[in-house]
């Protein structure tokens, strides 16, 4: 006896509901309204969807939970409950590279979150850090969800703590591509890097009309918490760009530099620029008189792969350069003095771009290659009572704390504690160059001079004369170009020429580098 066919009612029920999953899911998509789409577009911004497919792949992003909606009633919302609750989440890749991201959906309660909205962000953020993977965050939200409540409340502390047990672990970076206000703002804080979008992405705790309701300042959403404000003035953001497509480009670039996890290193990436090229422009691009400023970026880019590279906190904290590279394919983490802005000095601000900039390449196997022309720390009474000595400690404390290959490069001056905070040999730099022109000492000729012959110089009847004199022997005995290297505080005086391949062949020896810290649970930076 055979077996019977399946009958035609089992298998028209079948295709109906397959027709009605294919319809929902096209709902989803389509998301709330032709209506909603158009007034995000009118704002020159794009959908929650759109960016995702500008940032993934083509075709890699598989949706999380997009059928999810909320359960919460009252204040109307039993009567409205869209699909994937006003947050896209999911996973693709990115250059054939696994990354993990969520998407506010601007349409849906003004990306507003709540609770299903935090639990599907709360879900996507542990399958990140269980699979090793980037996590992008694209966000474009209200707030908190008011109806919610406590709930919605809660959810933020799930994301924050998330971010803190990822931090390290995973590379997390945030997308501003709307508002952010009050705790939202905390998230893209506690990530490594934060992208932010010119006029229609804002940061902010308290909002322009608490501002003024509290102190009387009249102040925009823009010049209070704006793309170049927090790109240029507070540090808060690391990038800003003109429009979501250049912004969505450039994340892209980034992940390309950063390794999947902890536990791996940078992608390397062919290069055509030969190991053992030779820099003669270097003899012309840095002066030999330590008082005349020059452009290190351009130093950096006759050094690294194709003279491409790019730069973390371009417009804030101008004194001190910190871009991710390559080297032969190699990607290092470079921390430059800028003679072009305040000489070079380290100041509070500079401290803490840099420290932090150190710590991440720490954290995620990234070499660093530091480039010293530093007359010292900015005096003044501002920065003392600013906290420069807690500041400066940070970025001492990075340094001293990575254990990543670590090689620094003398180009010219380095002066007092700043020449020691900038990677020196004494505080645990794998290799020190110096180039032959540096002038590495306590402090600068004219300074040393007259502190230890100021009863000379006093005592003179030409004092002008003796202070020359006296300068031109300080210089002779303690700041020609061999002194350090005497000493062993450098490894070798190079030609400047030859930096792009010291610099390649000491990475390379590097490379198997193991460095152990004592046990302990964690440090105690300085704040």
């Amino acid at each position: 006896m055979t077996d019977l066919p399946q009958t035609s009612a089992t298998a028209t029920d079948a295709r109906g509901r397959t027709a009605e999953l294919h319809a929902i899911r096209e709902e989803v998509r389509r998301g709330p309204s032709e209506r909603a789409t158009e007034a995000q577009h009118a704002k020159g911004k794009l959908t929650a969807r759109e960016r995702i497919d500008l940032l993934l792949d083509e075709g890699s992003f598989r949706e999380l939970e997009p059928l999810r909606r909320h359960r919460a009633t009252g204040f109307g919302l039993e009567a409205r409950r869209p699909y994937t609750d006003g947050v896209v989440t999911g996973w693709g890749t990115v250059h054939g590279r696994t990354v993990f991201v969520y998407a506010h959906d601007f349409r849906i309660f003004g990306g507003a979150l709540g609770e299903a909205h935090a639990e599907k962000i709360h879900k996507l953020m542990d399958r990140a850090i269980a699979a090793g993977a980037p996590l992008v965050s694209l966000n474009d939200g209200a707030g908190a969800r008011i109806q919610e409540g406590v709930s919605a409340l809660a959810g933020y502390g799930g994301i924050f703590q998330r971010n803190t047990r990822a931090s390290g672990v995973i590379p997390q970076i945030s997308v501003m591509l709307g508002p952010c206000a009050g705790g939202a703002a905390y998230s893209p804080a506690l990530t490594d890097f934060v992208f932010m979008v010119r006029e229609t992405s804002q940061m902010f705790i308290t909002g322009p009309d608490v501002v003024k309701a509290v102190t009387g300042e009249d102040i925009s959403q823009n010049g209070l918490g704006g793309a170049d404000v927090h790109a240029g003035t507070s540090g808060v953001a690391h990038f800003a760009y003109d429009d979501e497509q250049t912004c969505l480009e450039e994340v892209r670039y980034l992940l390309s530099l950063l390794p999947q996890n902890n536990r791996e290193n940078p992608p390397t990436a062919a290069t055509e620029d030969p190991a053992d090229r030779r820099s003669d422009s270097l003899l012309e691009l840095v002066p030999a008189d330590g008082n005349r400023p020059y452009d290190m970026r351009k130093v950096i880019e006759e050094l690294v792969d194709d003279g491409d590279y790019l730069e973390i906190h371009e417009r804030w904290a101008t004194n001190i350069l910190c871009a991710l590279s390559r080297l032969d394919g190699q990607v290092v983490g470079i921390v430059a003095n800028q003679p072009q802005s305040l000489a070079g000095v380290l100041d509070i601000e500079a401290s803490e771009k840099a420290a932090r900039f150190v710590q991440m390449c720490d954290a995620f196997n990234i070499p660093i290659v530091t480039l010293l022309d530093v007359p010292g720390f900015l005096p003044g009474v501002d920065q003392e009572h600013g906290g420069i000595i807690r500041h400066g400690a940070k970025l001492l404390y990075a340094y001293c704390n990575a254990t990543v290959p670590r090689i620094s490069v003398v180009l010219r001056k380095a002066y007092g504690g700043a020449y020691i905070v900038m990677d020196s040999q004494s505080i645990g730099a794998d290799l020190t160059y110096a180039w032959p022109t540096n002038e590495i000492a306590v402090m600068g000729a004219e300074g040393a001079a007259n502190v230890i012959f100021r009863k000379q110089i006093a005592a003179a009847d030409d004092s002008d004369a003796m202070r020359s004199r006296m300068v031109k022997e300080y210089k002779a005995e303690l700041m020609h170009p061999y002194y350090a290297a005497e000493r062993g505080l450098v490894d070798d005086v190079i030609d400047p020429s030859e930096t792009r391949e010291v610099l390649i062949r000491s990475l390379a020896m590097l490379r198997t580098k193991h460095a152990d810290l004592p046990s302990r649970k964690h440090g105690n930076p300085p704040q």
